[in-house]
């Protein structure tokens, strides 16, 4: 499983933890979390790589609400999270956004 959640109790906050399998980084140098939670910058929300090659990133997302995300390969390949909650149309390209639902 490629994300993973947990709920805080104290505040409305939703630890997610993203994670590119090497497999699905297609052997990417680079790759950044790019969706709603950070205005679709490219370059602000760089992943860290592993020693087995996937790609790990944790970010505190507020409760209650759905992101939608892509995974960005060395800056030209856009990658789906194959076990995303969701997946909703992107008014780009006519593809699919992955979704992470933050709802408890």
């Amino acid at each position: 499983m490629s994300l993973k959640k947990q709920f805080l109790k104290s505040k409305p906050v939703c630890k997610v933890t993203f994670r590119l399998t090497a497999e699905q980084a297609q052997q990417a140098d680079n790759v950044f979390l790019v969706g709603d939670f950070n205005e679709w910058d490219e370059q602000s929300t760089p992943m860290k790589r592993l020693k087995n090659g996937d790609f790990s990133l944790n970010m505190d997302l507020e409760s209650g609400k759905e992101y939608q995300f892509k995974y960005l390969l060395d800056g030209g390949v856009w990658e789906n999270d194959w076990d995303a909650d969701n997946y909703a149309p992107s008014p780009v390209g006519g593809t699919d956004n992955s979704v992470v639902n933050c709802n408890a």
